[in-house]
């Protein structure tokens, strides 16, 4: 499961701090493989956070610990909600130049 957040912070270096908390309690998580945070190259002041997740449970249960609620939450609830924010994974490319399908949840 794909977690796709996009931000427009006005301060930076506000948001930055929050985000280094938000992504270190996400990635601690024991079904979240992996959690990233990049600034657009073409438009400098827009950001977006990827977190991966085995799955859909996982996600869910990646938000229950208190200081995932206290700090990831209300971070993640400052996210433009224009788009889509969570994704199943379809196709994961592999080193070898192969891919993993996964299943669909959505049948």
């Amino acid at each position: 499961m794909l977690l796709v957040c996009r931000f427009r912070p006005t301060d930076e270096d506000e948001f930055l701090t929050r985000a280094r908390r938000a992504v270190g309690l996400l990635a601690g998580g024991p079904e979240c493989e992996r959690v990233e945070l990049a600034r657009a190259v073409e438009a400098p002041g827009e950001w977006v956070l990827v977190a991966v997740f085995t799955s859909l449970t996982g996600y869910r249960r990646a938000l229950q610990p208190f200081d995932v609620r206290e700090h990831v939450v209300p971070f993640l609830s400052e996210a433009s909600t224009a788009d889509e924010a969570t994704f199943e994974r379809r196709l994961t490319g592999l080193p070898d130049g192969g891919c993993v399908e996964h299943a669909s949840i959505l049948g």
